[in-house]
């Protein structure tokens, strides 16, 4: 970027730099700065008649200065919150040269720059709690200015809101924005208190392929790439089921991942290209006992980041103590529209969805039809946790056919706040049957379904070594993170969103 692009701010910025280095100063030293205090812990800590901190080392960010004579005070931000800092020039400059305090910190150093401070912890006459700085070192000057957010008796005043800024840079808005911040180190203590549960229950953690041959276990539509060396079609991984159930056959009995996942569809406040689900297989188990562990899997993490299991979202009290509500997609449907569509053929099924006015088309089948009568009559309406169980065999090609209620499968999807968290079966493991439904999701492929799956030969001939019964489970981590941390969009809970490429001026 040539120097006419630049703002006034970042000029004088750039002028600094070129002065500071013109002094002997690096601005950007590689020399290890060692801390051993945060500003969080001498907050909660420091007592003043013990004088418990006389020696501390911090590192953090100038996120506001006022500078006086002789003495000046500064806001220092580091990863655990902000502490006043107190600069005396006799104290940062002993000898006779006071350009370290005339010229380097009052005129040459700028909020956003990182420094590194020494010295001892004292409370001031208006009992704020400081550092008081006996040495001061610069870490990394900044160059670009920061908005300007004002904070004062807790209130915080011009914060940066503007949802494309936050979203785009990132970094400026966990910077300016302690509460974004804040929802990254829970959505990271979430992963962590799953972690533990399955873990205490002996379930291995694995990885498994990103790029597949075959984009299987969901309906999807997937990104699709191009091997070069073996010059083959390879896919984004839609879902990572198939081959955590191959490790169910291979003699593992609980196995889960935390799965990057990739979907060429639409983007909306619950849907990105790019999510993270968490499956976790386990042998010998059904639907049944499935829907107790994700009760447990929602309330213990409830309970680990709230101390509770009541949690607001969208100003919405939700409940989160098992157990949850449980209810067929049929029954559900009968108790919204009145209408029982029990036993209804494809025809009768879209003269249903004409008479509820729920769109349709020609491609879609029995179970899509079924679905789409649900999502537009029934999905609004759940609010507090609700298994919604027994779904229809054309949209569960991966699932068991139900023990007493044919056409239906042992599935369950759970509901909160209207919105899916999680979907789980009592896993299909007769390798004949698998087959007839993968068949029968190519048929619908050939009706102009893009999201049915394909055929999965590998996966069918690992059924046919014997897969013990399983129950499987994949739970979206963002979604559940807007959960737990009451954040309305997706791109709130993902550190880097997908956003449409900036236009950019050529350097």
């Amino acid at each position: 970027m040539s120097n006419t692009q630049l703002s006034e701010q970042e000029q004088i910025r750039r002028s600094s730099l070129e002065e500071l280095r013109k002094l002997g100063i690096n601005p950007y030293p590689a020399a290890e700065f060692k801390t051993n205090a945060f500003a969080a812990d001498i907050h909660e800590n420091f007592v003043a008649e013990k004088n418990n901190y006389p020696d501390v080392s911090m590192a953090g960010r100038i996120m506001s200065r006022r500078i006086m004579g002789n003495a000046s005070f500064a806001e220092l931000m580091d990863s655990s919150g902000r502490i006043q800092i107190y600069v005396r020039r006799d104290d940062i400059c002993p000898g006779e040269d006071k350009t370290m305090y005339n010229t380097v910190f009052k005129r040459l150093l700028d909020i956003g720059d990182i420094i590194g401070v020494k010295g001892f912890v004292f409370k001031t006459q208006m009992g704020e709690t400081t550092v008081h700085v006996k040495e001061l070192t610069i870490l990394s000057k900044s160059v670009h200015p920061l908005p300007i957010v004002k904070e004062k008796d807790g209130q915080v005043f011009d914060a940066v809101t503007e949802k494309e800024m936050r979203y785009r840079q990132r970094y400026v808005d966990l910077i300016v924005n302690p509460q974004v911040r804040d929802v990254f180190r829970k959505r990271t203590l979430i992963y962590q208190t799953m972690r533990e549960l399955f873990n205490s229950r002996g379930y291995l953690e694995v990885e498994t392929p990103v790029l597949q041959p075959i984009p299987g276990g969901a309906n999807a539509r997937p990104f699709i790439t191009h091997h070069n060396t073996l010059d083959i079609p390879l896919y984004l991984r839609i879902a990572n089921e198939l081959y955590l159930k191959r490790l169910i056959v291979g003699g593992y009995e609980g196995v889960y991942e935390f799965s990057k996942d990739f979907r060429n569809e639409g983007m909306d406040r619950t849907h990105n290209p790019e999510f993270t689900v968490m499956e976790i297989y386990v042998a010998y188990k059904d639907y049944n006992w499935m829907m107790s562990f994700t009760e447990e899997i929602i309330s213990t993490v409830a309970m680990k980041l709230h101390g509770k299991t009541e949690i607001t979202y969208d100003g919405k009290l939700i409940n989160l103590e098992p157990p949850y509500k449980r209810i067929s997609m049929l029954d559900s449907i009968r108790e919204n529209t009145g209408l029982d569509i029990t036993g209804m053929d494809e025809d009768q099924l879209r003269k249903a969805c004409d008479r509820l006015g729920v769109e349709n088309d020609r491609t879609m089948g029995k179970g899509k039809l079924i679905d789409a009568i649900f999502s537009e009559k029934c999905e609004h309406t759940l609010i507090q946790p609700t298994f919604i169980i027994d779904y229809p065999t054309e949209t569960s090609p991966l699932t068991k056919s139900h023990r007493s209620k044919p056409g239906l499968t042992e599935r369950f999807e759970l509901f909160i706040n209207c919105k899916e968290i999680a979907n789980a079966y009592s896993e299909l493991n007769d390798p004949i049957d698998q087959m007839d439904r993968f068949r029968d999701q190519l048929k619908l492929s050939e009706k102009g379904d893009n999201e049915a799956m394909f055929i999965d030969h590998d996966f069918v001939r690992a059924l046919e070594y014997g897969m013990p019964p399983t129950s499987g489970m994949g739970m979206g981590m963002d979604r559940l993170t807007m959960l737990m941390t009451d954040q309305p969009s997706i791109q709130d809970v993902l550190f880097f969103p997908q956003m449409k490429p900036e236009i950019r001026q050529n350097p």
